[in-house]
């Protein structure tokens, strides 16, 4: 009988057979053991347990080993490994819903008038934790404003102001300083005012060093120009505005395949003339003016903004019932950075287009006539990336 070994086995509970070595006369101290093993079955082959002594037993450990390193890098992650639940996010909305009908959008939407304000928050996620470790704190404020104005920009809405929340245990106010300056450069692209904030001091609560954010956007659309997918129909063109990178979501399995990788923050991206921690720290794009630009024209009929969730969650949001959508996988390149996640990660396509926006971050769903006035625009940079079908759901193509 064959002993079986298991990546997780502790190799002195095992009855390990040992393979013949061979003492090099021109290093001393050094054998070449030959360990017969299948790696497919994870099974050593059977030879006499008194073959091959010490050091055979040794060289069998180094084989365990190396087998267990390449059974872990073989192993598939996914975003529920990694701690995020995507499925149990969305049973909370569903029933928080109950509650308080009306949520579930990207902005919440409140009357005023002739118009509605437009709300969002959010916060940029375990993306903080490599910006503790690679010293980028400028730019985390851009992600901050970026997650809120994108949010409520599907909707049509114009951006009037943000307000942040920087929570901390020990007030380091240069470093604070470097944080909001990031949220004033985002407010700025995003043509709205930085209309105040909160700094809480928690002794004890936060590592230290460390902090955390949020923030909070307001917007204004009048009632008759409001985007809401319900005039889109099948036939529809989806059309996909590039991202800069990750964005701000998906950190937690990043960290994971980070951990995994042979390669630190600062070493080169494989291919890329920036370093791993660059491409991951880039800035989340701030769409805002390129789209109320385009909604200006004519024929937007919904907008996605892909975050957590990616395409297959994110784009039927827009949809009335009955409606999916087809992704044309060969419609845009996808950038190295997610090819290298996913090559170290070894992680599936199903998984990384429900965690990840692949390079495109912002999604509009337009009228075919609008499709090819935007994609003709030596000025804009969009791609077409599917169509608009019956039935409900995301398929790719």
């Amino acid at each position: 009988m064959n002993p079986s070994i298991g990546t997780k086995t502790a190799l002195k509970s095992l009855v390990v057979p040992t393979g013949p070595c061979s003492w090099n006369p021109h290093t001393s101290g050094s054998y070449q053991c030959k360990i017969p093993l299948d790696l497919n079955s994870r099974k050593f082959l059977q030879l006499p347990l008194n073959y091959g002594g010490t050091q055979a037993r040794a060289c069998a450990k180094n084989v365990f080993r190396k087998y267990s390193i390449s059974a872990k890098m073989a192993e598939s992650l996914t975003y529920k490994d990694a701690g995020v639940d995507i499925d149990a996010g969305s049973e909370l909305v569903r029933r928080i819903a109950k509650m308080a009908p009306g949520i579930g959008g990207f902005g919440g939407l409140f009357p005023l008038g002739d118009s509605y304000l437009v709300a969002g928050t959010d916060g940029v996620g375990t993306k903080l934790k490599l910006a503790f470790e690679t010293g980028i704190h400028e730019t985390i404020g851009i992600d901050l404003v970026a997650m809120s104005v994108n949010d409520i920009v599907t909707s049509g809405a114009k951006p009037l102001f943000f307000l942040d929340y920087f929570a901390t245990s020990h007030l380091d106010v240069d470093l604070a300083e470097k944080v909001i300056k990031g949220i004033v450069d985002g407010c700025r692209l995003a043509d709205c005012a930085l209309l105040g904030g909160e700094t809480a001091e928690m002794p004890d609560f936060y590592a230290e060093g460390e902090y955390d954010i949020s923030g909070f956007a307001v917007g204004i659309v009048k009632k008759d120009s409001v985007i809401d997918g319900k005039e889109i129909v099948a036939g529809d063109v989806i059309i996909g505005l590039p991202s800069s990178g990750v964005h701000s979501n998906g950190f937690s399995l990043v960290r994971r395949v980070l951990a995994r990788s042979d390669l630190s923050l600062t070493d080169k991206l494989p291919g890329e003339a920036v370093t791993v921690g660059e491409a991951l720290m880039a800035p989340t794009v701030i769409y805002v003016n390129q789209v109320l630009n385009l909604i200006s024209k004519g024929g937007i009929k919904g907008i996605a903004h892909i975050t957590g969730g990616g395409f297959t969650d994110n784009i039927p949001r827009v949809f009335p019932k009955g409606l999916g959508a087809t992704i044309y996988g060969d419609s845009w390149v996808v950038p190295p950075l997610f090819k290298w996640i996913q090559k170290v990660g070894n992680i599936e396509d199903s998984e990384m287009k429900r965690t990840f926006n692949m390079g495109i971050g912002m999604v509009l769903v337009v009228s075919p006539e609008a499709a090819l006035r935007i994609l003709g625009d030596d000025e804009t940079t969009a791609y077409r990336i599917g169509d608009v079908v019956n039935g409900e759901g995301v398929r790719y193509s």
